[in-house]
């Protein structure tokens, strides 16, 4: 199954203020594990950053003021995320702003269905502690050390690793693993079953005389003879 893990960075919490997307970040997962297929945009969001969201992603002004607008980019975006799930860690934010350039420029938005909220899953699956994306790197050993700022790309490359091991499926991956590395390295050690009845000969005892009658027709010394061991050809 093909879904696309999201994220987006933004100058601020709240669209209905005025706040735009400036980054989104998508990696694309089939049967949970990554395809190295990706999409990644700089957006101009046609306003100012504030200091407190540049403090978070480090995405300037002047840095965007050469990018994209949302209007160009869109169909690339539509086209590259499809009809398939959306993986987004706190999905009601990113699906938000996402949703507020398309209804902005007359396009149909994103279904609420269509989205897998990893935030849900891990408070479900860690009740009672944060769940904060770098919380989530912690306690399953993902590796954030390059994550010193927000990045769209980024941090969906470590939400798709955190998914996997959110839902289980890395740890069903390595009992398949392992389970087939067992078979593929014991295969020739295991015990065969015997037969309770074993299964009656098909040679006669007419066919093997005829056989050995046959056989001494090469006389004492055969030319498969050439090709024993000298042990068996002495025994010979």
């Amino acid at each position: 199954m093909r879904e696309i893990v999201l994220d987006t960075e933004t100058t601020g919490l709240d669209p209905l203020r005025g706040d735009r997307l400036v980054e989104i970040g998508c990696i694309e997962i089939f049967n949970r594990m990554p395809t190295g297929q990706a999409y990644h945009v700089y957006i101009n969001p046609e306003r100012d950053m504030p200091a407190e969201a540049f403090a978070v992603h480090g995405l300037s002004t002047e840095f965007l003021a050469s990018k994209p607008v949302f209007t160009e980019v869109v169909d690339e975006f539509l086209a590259f995320i499809a009809d398939t799930p959306l993986v987004i860690h706190n999905a009601s934010f990113d699906i938000s702003f996402i949703n507020a350039e398309l209804d902005r420029i007359k396009r149909p938005v994103i279904a609420k269905e269509r989205l897998v909220d990893t935030l849900l899953l891990a408070r479900r699956k860690h009740p009672g502690v944060s769940n904060r994306l770098d919380d989530l790197c912690s306690r399953y050993s993902i590796d954030n050390s390059r994550r010193t700022k927000h990045g769209a790309l980024l941090d969906a490359e470590l939400l798709a690793e955190v998914y996997v091991d959110l839902i289980g499926a890395r740890q069903s991956q390595l009992i398949l693993a392992s389970e087939a590395a067992i078979t593929q390295v014991g295969h020739g050690d295991m015990p065969r079953r015997q037969r309770e009845i074993p299964l009656a000969p098909r040679v006669t005892a007419a066919e093997r005389e005829a056989h050995r009658a046959f056989i001494a027709t090469f006389g004492d010394k055969p030319i498969w003879n050439d090709y024993l061991p000298a042990a068996a050809k002495a025994a010979a």
